[in-house]
């Protein structure tokens, strides 16, 4: 076979989708997997808490793995700029809060032993911790250098403004307290493509760093804004050969550190995807786990954007569905002029089912964050009825919804998360037929599975706003296993529904709400 045409097989083959060769849970269950995101953007912030992030996580696991949770997503575990930093001002990677740097030795989540100790826990009790991966850029650099750059257009990078000349960046990062442990790589300018201050004028901007050894922007990358290279703060190449070494030995080196399972990409639309996957392929190589978990942060609610990277990753990584997020912001915003029945168009669950990490809010969409877009407290149960529910995607729940409080979601909502948390673990199992058939209130059936008796559900969600009570009703057929039986509301109490002969019956919900049905004997 001619190597073109095995290019060409290559090129058209549909790669196996992610979620089928990841492990999401516990090796040997047939459990609902599901992942949590355990922390918000303004989680330990007070200072004055004698219990650390981590701590407070550790004392969770228990709760957390009895719930059925089996994969948690923590804040990046890295050294930040500045003490208060959550990570994503990446310094230093490779202190996990145990070296006296940038003010401090823990980190706002806590210490490097708490840190261990706590994934250890975790561990034992099943559940696999996903490490936040922040490698597109730097932040804290300890001493300045004076080098050539060219300022250019902050809307369109690849529109020059005037000429290059020589500036002074915040771009060496040499560690000293660090003293080489772990790695002895030392950043310098020739390791990045750009930085936003030119501290010898006091300016800032977006400056493109030229001279000898450097490339200019990565063609790898999203075309937002020309070329969507350079995010923020000191922008790292990641096609320079040291630094390529540097962040695959890292990656290897905190999943064993850590006993991590996986990990969450930050911001992948600014950094060379070709870089991403060899990070991917590498990190399964050496760490000798072929099911590693990975899944990506491409921020668009444009589905047409993201497709291009699910197809390049073949399966390297699974992606947050963004665009159904929109879609449920949309929806709580315009309420019962929202038709339901287009609740999935344009997303990447509905395309992509097997590549979908489906979510209702993150720590970047709460409001008043930079991703603004949060998902109004009167569709939140509906939202995630919607994606802990259905057999389609891979669920992860948010901090601030099953945590309530000041930051985030409200005490009945979290309530409501609960029993959907619990319905997805008993009964959300076999497959899924809709019935989408009213514009404010769509239903959907599961036919439950032989290896967990008693499963199967019908779901009702509503977004019908009145003045009065409304119930909705649609039939729907259960499955001839359950003819003749006997099913009973599991949210709220709503009666009960006999199923005919040929497992048909008329289920009910109240407006602007979710209902879950099951069994009545179960």
């Amino acid at each position: 076979m001619s190597t073109l045409v095995q290019w060409l097989i290559h090129a058209f083959q549909r790669p196996t989708p992610a979620l089928s060769r990841m492990q999401l849970g516990p090796e040997g269950s047939n459990d609902n997997p599901l992942m949590l995101q355990f922390f918000t953007w303004d989680a330990a912030a007070n200072p004055a808490d004698p219990m650390s992030w981590w701590r407070h996580f550790e004392n969770e696991i228990p709760k957390l793995a009895e719930m059925g949770f089996t994969q948690v997503w923590l804040p990046p575990p890295n050294k930040a700029a500045v003490p208060s930093g959550r990570g994503y001002d990446a310094y230093d990677l490779w202190d996990l809060g145990e070296f006296q740097q940038k003010g401090a030795t823990r980190t706002r989540w806590g210490t490097k032993e708490e840190f261990i100790q706590a994934c250890k826990l975790a561990g034992e009790h099943r559940i696999g911790i996903l490490i936040d991966a922040v490698l597109n850029h730097k932040l804290g650099a300890d001493r300045t250098e004076t080098f050539q750059a060219m300022p250019v257009d902050p809307s369109n990078r690849l529109k020059n403004k005037g000429r290059a000349r020589e500036i002074e960046g915040w771009t060496v990062f040499d560690f000293q307290e660090r003293r080489g442990q772990y790695s002895t790589f030392q950043w310098t300018q020739e390791h990045f493509t750009g930085v936003d201050w030119d501290h010898r004028a006091k300016e800032q901007g977006v400056y493109r760093i030229t001279g000898k050894g450097h490339k200019g922007w990565s063609k790898n990358v999203a075309k937002e804004l020309g070329n969507y290279d350079y995010l923020l703060g000191i922008d790292i190449d990641h096609r320079h050969p040291d630094v390529q070494n540097d962040l695959l030995s890292w990656g290897t080196w905190i999943l064993e550190t850590t006993g991590a399972v996986g990990f969450r990409l930050d911001a992948i639309k600014h950094m060379d995807r070709l870089f991403l996957l060899k990070f991917l392929k590498a990190t399964r190589e050496r760490s000798g786990n072929s099911r590693m978990f990975a899944v990506s942060e491409y921020w668009s609610g444009n589905l047409k954007e993201i497709i291009p990277y699910i197809q390049v990753f073949r399966g390297e990584s699974s992606f947050f569905d963004v665009p159904l997020h929109m879609n449920f912001s949309e929806a709580s915003k315009r309420r019962n002029r929202y038709d339901l029945r287009t609740i999935f168009d344009n997303t990447v669950v509905k395309t992509y089912p097997n590549d979908a990490v489906t979510f209702v809010d993150n720590h970047d969409t709460v409001e008043g964050q930079s991703l603004e877009s949060w998902v109004e407290e009167g569709f939140k149960a509906q939202a995630y009825a919607l994606i802990l529910l259905r057999n389609y995607g891979y669920p992860c729940v948010f901090y601030g919804d099953l945590y309530p409080g000041t930051e985030c979601s409200n005490a009945n909502n979290a309530q409501n998360l609960r029993l959907l948390i619990e319905a997805r673990k008993k009964y959300a199992y076999g497959g899924t037929q809709n019935y989408f058939q009213e514009r404010n209130c769509i239903g959907f059936v599961r036919m439950g599975d032989s290896e967990h008796p008693g499963s199967g559900c019908a779901v009702l969600v509503s977004n019908k706003e009145t003045s009065g009570t409304v119930i909705h009703s649609i039939k729907m057929n259960v499955g001839l296993a359950n003819a003749k039986s006997t099913f009973r509301s599991f949210m709220t109490q709503h009666g009960q529904v006999e199923i005919d002969e040929e497992g048909w019956g008329t289920f009910t919900c109240f407006a602007n709400h979710v209902q879950v049905w099951v069994r009545q004997d179960v």
